[in-house]
């Protein structure tokens, strides 16, 4: 059996198991854009009233 396989690890307490990184592959996200970093994106002319919309059943 090789041990250069991703291994299925049981969290307790969660509904679904997790796999361990593959070999040879960085597990850390790579985020471009967010709070973090600073790079929001551009935003348009109907952004605020996309954000301020209510649906009719509220």
């Amino acid at each position: 059996m090789s041990t250069d396989r991703q291994r299925i690890v049981r969290v307790p307490g969660a509904r679904r198991a997790r796999l361990t990184p593959a070999p040879g592959t960085d597990p850390s996200p790579e985020t471009t854009n967010g709070p973090e970093t600073g790079n929001t994106p551009a935003s348009g002319p109907n952004d605020d009233r996309l954000r301020n919309d209510v649906p009719p059943h509220y």
